[in-house]
């Protein structure tokens, strides 16, 4: 019996298309798992402290330039405002850690009414930001 020599043409070739689906759909998946950090928008001088360490959690910044100025989501924004921006802002992406980035020379009392802000969003794990010696 004979066997049937194939064609040159007919080899196998090797089917591109479930590797780059699956590629893709990963892709897919990491975009949307990522988690966005929420940048003040603006640099501080911060203080310097020995032990500081930051929250591994956490991704909602909030500055204070030492002119008493806030920063928040890159934008400037009044102390009132505060609790309506976090909450939406937490709305978009719960958190439970907020960072304050506040300028060595920022008044302290401006420090502690942002404070009370994240407070009355329902924050209660509250972090100031300072340089590691």
């Amino acid at each position: 019996m004979a066997r049937k020599e194939r064609a040159p043409e007919e080899d196998a070739a090797i089917d591109m298309t479930p590797m780059l689906d699956i590629v893709f759909i990963m892709l897919i998946f990491f975009i949307v798992t990522t988690v966005f950090v929420k940048e003040a928008g603006i640099q501080v001088n911060k203080p310097a402290a020995n032990q500081a360490t930051l929250p591994k959690n956490a991704n909602i910044f909030i500055a204070v330039t030492e002119d008493g100025v806030i920063w928040m989501d890159k934008r400037e924004v009044k102390v009132e405002a505060i609790r309506a921006n976090l909450e939406k802002l937490l709305a978009e992406q719960p958190s439970d850690v907020v960072i304050i980035q506040a300028d060595a020379k920022a008044e302290h009392g401006i420090v502690v009414k942002v404070m009370d802000q994240i407070k009355a969003a329902g924050i209660d794990k509250i972090s100031v930001a300072a340089k590691g010696a």
